[in-house]
């Protein structure tokens, strides 16, 4: 079942961000089962909205970017983010 993932990501710029994700990008099979990714900054920092294919792909992923994060100077103890069941997910214009 899809799960729609809300991460709030408070004083972490988008700079710490684009550096995370070009590590991540080096090894792109991490993210098998990613459907859909946005990061958006706010006042306070970010926050990332996903849809995965299931919670134990998206887990996962977080087990191996938690040590990246980490050795990037990412702080260890943020919130978990908040994961929802996905009823309905489509793309306009997709087909299907």
């Amino acid at each position: 079942m899809a799960i729609f993932v809300h991460a709030i990501l408070p004083g972490i710029t988008t700079d710490q961000y684009d550096t995370l994700n070009s590590r991540l990008q080096e090894t792109p099979e991490i993210f098998d089962g990613c459907v859909s990714h946005t990061c958006v900054a706010t006042g306070d920092g970010l926050e990332i909205f996903d849809v995965w294919e299931s919670e134990g792909q998206m887990e996962a992923f977080a087990e191996r970017m938690m040590p990246v994060s980490a050795a990037l100077g990412w702080p260890s103890d943020m919130d978990r983010p908040e994961v929802l069941k996905v009823h309905n997910y489509w793309v306009p214009g997709a087909g299907g």
